[in-house]
């Protein structure tokens, strides 16, 4: 910017490039193609799915494997613990050794993760396989949105962030209506496993097309590995969820609450440290200085209420129609494709209401997600007794229509002013950003409902999770009324 400023300050003779100056100028900017494109999100894609699509198959692990309430957990959980943990660093590697490099490695080990998952003798064999393969998903999904940012620009960028906005929600629902049907389908007498064998062809693809088609990109002041920052981020992290995703089904012991009031603790100290060492001119894991971009900040602020709301959504709508209204799988994933349609429809016309109202479309999505969690909480305390998919259907649509006018643009608003040479750190926080609210969504909302529905039933404990989740809505309604309207 003091570049530009100083250049239009002082008058002077502009110097017309020569066709070989234009050419090697074209050449060493990476470039990214339609091929590519598909090949990147294909790679967010997988990840995206792997975190809800288990879902419908624990009751059926459970039952093979002989895991038992707190393994089971673990099966779900030690996936997005290690996502939510290490995707940072994984932006950070991107940025030093080649984004390309990083999501060709992401995506062959989620392949061997994933084959690991379906061949999986014992429950804790299995929990292993997950954590790796959440490991090698944080190495695969920040690659994509830095490559995305490093490698398009202008229009191509805004329309590959809202895809790439479109395509995270759809995977969360389809993930569930996926999972049943596979179960359902038990190809080749594989059962659960097929839920985890079917990523391998499509990842070993993804690995494949990546070589020609993704631009190599780097950052060109990339900085060795936080070690300090990198660990206390992990011990932060792992701090909050372990306790949140474990401590109900182990009868929260002593460790438990230990680790929940040491979180507060390393989080103070990983703030601290990031903040000393880039004034020191180092180069932190999170540079805090990102959080001075007012769509970074903002944007994060919101992102953390809207995916947190739609983790807790998932999980708990799920058990909601397995347990409460006896559906099967297949049934239970059929009754989420309205709010698919709607986020689909939504995602579609999402470019174009950004480019036209600015983050305003934010603001609208609030308002409309809220409208139909409202309707959806009516029939819920007014007539469970003959509640359906059917009654659902108008309130999960309309909450479709409003997470995707939210989430599509979200990604395109977060990531507008990042600099390309921080393109991997930016699109790593804000990918642990929306893991980690997942997971929290999953941890908080999910363990409320199971504590609550003994006592209070399944309708009065649905109806207050969808309330706290309205009020949610309304958080990101005043959140997204400070994000800068113009989007660039």
């Amino acid at each position: 910017m003091v570049l530009v400023t100083q250049q239009l300050a002082i008058p002077q003779t502009p110097a017309i490039p020569s066709q070989s100056q234009r050419s090697a100028a074209q050449s060493a900017a990476p470039t990214l193609g339609t091929a590519g494109l598909v090949t990147v999100l294909l790679g967010a894609f997988l990840p995206m799915l792997d975190f809800f699509v288990v879902n419908v198959a624990l009751p059926t692990i459970d039952h093979d494997l002989t895991a038992g309430p707190a393994v089971l957990e673990l099966v779900a959980a030690g996936y997005g613990i290690a996502f939510a943990v290490l995707l940072v660093l994984g932006g950070r590697l991107g940025d030093s050794f080649g984004r390309r490099r990083l999501f060709i490695t992401g995506a062959a080990a989620f392949t061997a993760a994933s084959l690991l998952c379906g061949l999986a003798p014992t429950a804790w064999t299995l929990v292993a396989a997950r954590a790796a393969q959440g490991a090698s998903a944080a190495l695969l999904l920040p690659q994509v949105l830095a490559t995305i940012t490093a490698a398009s620009s202008g229009a191509q960028r805004a329309r590959a962030l809202s895809i790439y906005g479109a395509v995270g929600g759809i995977a969360v629902v389809i993930g569930q209506v996926l999972g049943g049907m596979l179960i359902a389908a038990n190809l080749f007498g594989t059962s659960w496993r097929a839920v985890f064998l079917l990523n391998v062809p499509f990842a070993l693809l993804t690995a494949v097309l990546a070589f020609p088609y993704v631009p190599e990109s780097r950052s060109p002041h990339a900085a060795g590995v936080d070690l300090p920052g990198t660990a206390l981020l992990t011990a932060a992290l792992l701090a909050l969820f372990l306790p949140l995703m474990e401590g109900r089904a182990a009868g929260w012991p002593l460790w438990s609450w230990v680790l929940l009031g040491a979180f507060p603790f390393l989080t103070t100290a990983f703030l601290y440290v990031e903040h000393r060492a880039e004034r020191a001119g180092q180069v932190p894991l999170v540079p805090l200085s990102l959080l001075r971009i007012p769509e970074m900040r903002w944007g994060l602020g919101v992102a953390v209420p809207y995916f947190t709301g739609f983790g807790g959504f998932m999980f708990v709508v799920a058990v909601m129609l397995q347990q409460g209204l006896r559906l099967g799988p297949v049934a239970a994933g059929w009754a989420l494709v309205p709010m698919a349609a709607g986020y689909f429809s939504a995602s579609l016309s999402g470019p174009r209401l950004i480019g036209r109202f600015g983050s305003r479309v934010i603001t609208a999505g609030a308002v409309v997600q809220g409208s139909g969690l409202a309707i959806l909480v009516a029939p819920v305390l007014l007539d469970w007794a003959h509640f359906s998919p059917w009654r659902m259907l108008p309130g999960v649509a309309l909450a479709g229509i409003g997470q995707g006018l939210i989430g599509t643009p979200l990604f395109r608003v977060v990531l507008s002013k990042v600099p390309a040479e921080r393109a991997g750190v930016g699109s790593g926080v804000l990918a642990t950003t929306q893991q980690s609210s997942l997971a929290l969504g999953v941890a908080t909302l999910g363990t409320l409902f199971l504590a609550l529905s003994p006592s209070i039933g399944i309708a009065h404990a649905l109806a207050l999770v969808l309330t706290l989740q309205l009020t949610g809505s309304v958080a990101i309604f005043l959140l997204s009324t400070r994000l800068p309207r113009t989007v660039a």
